[in-house]
């Protein structure tokens, strides 16, 4: 591709049109005089037409350094060629259990307990800081799914999202067909080479009007690989109860979690199930499906460009300067 000249900003090209105006303006009234003759004879000797010349330049001057700002304003550029980049052409939702159930602490993180939302977040966003070539994004569910952040490049902006997921934001219950059937309308006009969705819960489907082996037959028709991950340890985990002071104590309870359901999701989309009842076995979980999801592809985008503002800006206040400094001096207020 070839180079190319443009303005970012060509709306302000229009204030050129304001130019004539001024200058037809500024012919008919002018400044005031400041030198106060007694005759017109007097005038006539003094020598009106150098006068004339002068003020003209001065207008000449004033009108320019304005039209150069103007075109600054405007922000012409010029393209110097093409750069290629890297695209992955793959487009991820990653759904993530945020119901009660998740402030279980049977996981620790940097060798401190920590309930599961928090060590999932952890993980999540370094497997988020591993996939820069993709866009991806994020829906949370309990009760009921909802958005947290649509398909981005914007790894920063998820990232915040990310931290920003909490239980208790909607109603409690385990909703697993519909969140699944949720990511998989978000990815539904997905253009991408590789659509995916990276399923994670702690529970069994108790909650939402879809099925979740409905939902993952509507993923396989559109072409949409589910991955299913578990997260929890086998048997039972402390999760934090309030009595009836208000004083929060840990109680043991019993985790279920449905693999069979998991198994027949991630396999009816030819995707894969994971089970992960530690921090290292969930990072290798994501790690397994960084390595699995791995195409690249060169994309050309034209996107080098050498900015000219200031090859107008700069003229432009220097002959606004020089105006200003001969109409404050000796050409001071000549019509």
């Amino acid at each position: 591709m070839t180079g190319s000249f443009q303005f970012m900003r060509p709306e302000f090209l229009w204030l050129l049109l304001l130019l004539p105006v001024l200058a037809f303006w500024r012919a008919r009234w002018g400044r005031p005089v400041a030198v106060r003759m007694p005759s017109t004879a007097d005038a006539r000797s003094v020598g009106a037409r150098p006068r004339s010349m002068i003020g003209g330049f001065l207008m000449f001057l004033g009108l320019l350094s304005f039209a150069l700002l103007i075109i600054a304003l405007a922000r012409p550029r010029h393209g110097k060629g093409s750069s290629e980049i890297e695209a992955s052409g793959i487009d991820i939702v990653l759904a993530i259990d945020v119901s009660g159930s998740m402030e279980a602490h049977d996981f620790k993180l940097r060798g401190q307990p920590v309930n599961r939302l928090e060590m999932v977040k952890e993980v999540v966003g370094k497997f988020i800081s591993t996939r820069p070539n993709d866009r991806l994004g994020m829906v949370g569910f309990a009760g009921r799914p909802y958005l947290v952040s649509p398909l981005t490049s914007d790894h920063t902006w998820l990232g915040d999202r990310l931290r920003d997921l909490q239980m208790g934001q909607v109603e409690d219950g385990t909703a697993i067909g519909s969140a699944l059937a949720s990511a998989v309308g978000y990815l539904r006009k997905s253009e991408a080479k590789s659509r995916i969705i990276i399923l994670l819960t702690d529970g069994v489907n108790n909650a939402g009007a879809v099925n979740p082996l409905t939902a993952a037959e509507a993923a396989k028709a559109l072409g949409i690989r589910v991955y299913t991950i578990g997260v929890g340890t086998r048997g039972e985990a402390p999760v934090p109860v309030k009595d009836a002071f208000g004083r929060t104590h840990m109680q043991m309870m019993k985790v279920e979690i449905d693999e069979e359901m998991l198994r027949e999701v991630a396999a009816a989309t030819g995707g894969q199930s994971y089970r992960a009842t530690d921090t290292d076995s969930l990072e290798r979980i994501y790690e397994s499906i960084n390595q699995l999801e791995t195409t690249t592809r060169k994309m050309k985008q034209f996107q080098l460009y050498d900015e000219l503002f200031l090859w107008f800006l700069i003229p432009g206040l220097l002959l606004l300067l020089l105006e200003t400094l001969l109409t404050q001096t000796r050409f001071r207020r000549l019509p």
